[in-house]
């Protein structure tokens, strides 16, 4: 009899939207991807952010329900580009010439509720975990090194992947945090590739790290009923290499297959979860 087959549980990605020479791409960072299909052991599946029109009220094309129906986790990455400032309330900067992504920010805010409402894992990186909190009512920092009492966590354009991505800071983390427990401690060096960052804190979220200026660098949904983190930094650069990244990748795979077990699905002749 032939091996019975796995069925991965099978997480969302959204995608930014790039111009490359002259043409629009849906696109999601191999690294992402790596850290989801390795780290999380999951099936990553790119969800582009297609929406119905380019105005203030746009929204996704697609029917949110029935794309996270299909799904056992979201993952939100990182990004080049910023959210729009008018979406937690903000004035854009006359002197801010950052990428801009109106069609993700429209895409990621809708998932992101819908995740939560329908208890789908979620794991927010980097922009993605600024998209959570204003998806939650939170606002952002526009630039965290024009704040005062605040750094700079930009990193250096001028030099390479390894040195931009190196762990740079330390963050703390809350005693009773699905961080601390994950970290095996109170804290941990992480790295710092973002211009912008938590302003004030949504309602529903629970702050579960610190940067050593006060930002807040990670948080939970505080009514969520599985799995809904969101980190600043980026666990997804080299995660094999870092303790709390492995362990972060495969709490969100685990939540996963958990939510793929409990969702009714039509399985293949000899198909089982993983």
């Amino acid at each position: 009899m032939a091996e019975a087959q796995t069925r991965r549980a099978l997480v969302g990605v959204v995608a930014d939207i790039r111009s490359i020479d002259g043409h629009s791409y849906h696109l999601a960072g191999e690294k992402y991807m790596a850290a989801l299909a390795h780290g999380a052991g999951v099936l990553p599946v790119i969800l582009p952010p297609i929406t119905a029109g380019r105005g203030a009220e746009e929204a996704p094309f697609y029917d949110v329900e029935e794309v996270l129906e299909r799904l056992d986790g979201l993952f939100l990455p990182g990004s080049g580009s910023n959210m729009e400032p008018w979406r937690y309330g903000g004035v854009l900067d006359p002197d801010d010439d950052s990428v801009r992504d109106p069609q993700r920010d429209a895409t990621s805010l809708a998932l992101i509720v819908g995740a939560i409402e329908r208890g789908l894992p979620l794991l927010c990186v980097c922009r993605g975990f600024q998209e959570l909190n204003v998806a939650l009512g939170g606002t952002l920092h526009q630039n965290l090194r024009l704040v005062p009492g605040l750094t700079d966590h930009r990193a250096d354009e001028n030099e390479t992947h390894e040195v931009q991505y190196a762990r740079s800071h330390r963050v703390r983390f809350a005693e009773d945090g699905v961080l601390r427990a994950l970290a095996g401690g109170a804290t941990a060096m992480v790295n710092s590739v973002h211009e912008q960052g938590i302003d004030r804190p949504a309602q529903r979220l629970i702050a579960e790290g610190w940067a050593e200026d006060g930002l807040v660098e990670a948080a939970r949904v505080a009514d969520a009923p599985g799995f809904a983190l969101g980190v600043q930094w980026h666990p997804e650069w080299r995660y094999a290499e870092d303790a709390l990244s492995r362990a972060l990748f495969a709490a969100f795979g685990d939540a996963a297959r958990a939510h793929a077990r409990l969702r009714p699905i039509t399985r293949a002749a000899g198909e089982t979860d993983r």
